[in-house]
């Protein structure tokens, strides 16, 4: 894979978190920087571009920088860390196991901002999108989810103290929550299923492979770490609407199980050959690589899977 190719492909830094969340467990485990630049090559990515996301991860106080045995320093991943990618795979692997049950409650925020506050309203406009609103009018956001504990957080952080400055969280309810007035028309539905649709034709093949026995182990960690990737940015794309909200024949049960089959078949083999590349920089690694899949029971977190370490 070329650079320029590389360059149109995963963001190497959603890619580097991807890798650190999905192999590594233990604030112990010593990472020198040239394992992850072999790591990131593997994706096609050019090495000043895989140290540009490690610096970039290291300041988002995702790795911690510590002097090594020589002159290069290693990096380790930090206990916060470990705990957000805990969380955040658990989040991943299980989105979408249990249909959200809506009870007709919506989580409303209206706001008003001075003119000339350009920058704090986009600040609002991605932190409530990130959070799973959506704009139904100019300054009005819904949401399905009830609780609203980190929206008014998100606002008094980004507009407490803002001269002028105007905020409101509600719980609502609308008369008709699925016509063309309501909160289910202000989201992109039909954008979703189009993408959904999109990672079942661009992976089924994949798991037609997995099921064939015909992934070679040098591909493993690619194709494994690239799907939960493009899973990740499903997750983040799907407002997760209750589902007497959503289509028919909604694609993200099939979705959700090609995910699971190819991440869970993948694991073994995907370690290994992580393994097998940093091995060069990284003597131990096999001590520290581990893997996850998805627990049984959704509610229940990520757990070891089979040939991992088990006190990595």
């Amino acid at each position: 894979m070329d650079a320029p190719r590389a360059q149109a492909g995963p963001n190497p830094q959603h890619l580097l978190a991807t890798v650190l969340g999905e192999y590594l467990d233990s604030s112990e485990a010593a990472l020198p920087a040239a394992a992850v630049v072999a790591v990131l090559g593997e994706f096609g990515i050019t090495a000043g571009s895989a140290r540009a996301a490690l610096s970039r991860v290291a300041r988002r106080g995702l790795v911690a920088v510590r002097a090594g045995t020589g002159r290069a320093p290693v990096y380790h991943l930090t206990p916060q860390a470990i705990a957000r990618h805990r969380s955040t795979m658990h989040r991943f692997l299980a989105f979408g196991a249990v249909p959200r049950a809506g009870d007709g409650q919506w989580l409303a925020v209206s706001y008003s901002l001075p003119e000339p506050r350009q920058s704090q309203r986009h600040a609002v406009r991605r932190t409530l999108g990130a959070l799973g609103l959506v704009r139904l009018y100019d300054s009005v956001w819904v949401g399905p989810d009830p609780d609203p504990t980190a929206v008014r957080g998100a606002l008094a952080g980004l507009l407490d103290g803002v001269p002028g400055a105007r905020w409101s969280v509600m719980s609502v309810r609308f008369d008709d929550e699925t016509g063309p007035h309501g909160p289910a028309a202000a989201y992109d539905l039909a954008g979703v299923a189009a993408a959904y649709r999109e990672f079942l034709d661009e992976h089924t093949g994949l798991r037609d492979r997995v099921r064939a026995g015909r992934v070679a182990t040098a591909d493993a960690l690619v194709a494994r770490t690239t799907v939960m990737d493009a899973w990740r940015r499903l997750v983040q794309a799907d407002p997760d609407l209750p589902a007497h909200l959503l289509p028919a024949a909604w694609p993200r049960d099939e979705a959700r199980r090609l995910l699971l089959e190819v991440h869970a078949a993948l694991g073994p083999a995907a370690q290994g050959r992580l393994v097998e590349v940093v091995a060069p920089w990284w003597p131990d690694a096999g001590s520290w690589v581990t893997h996850f899949v998805a627990a049984d029971d959704p509610a229940e977190p990520p757990r070891r899977g089979r040939g991992a370490p088990a006190g990595a």
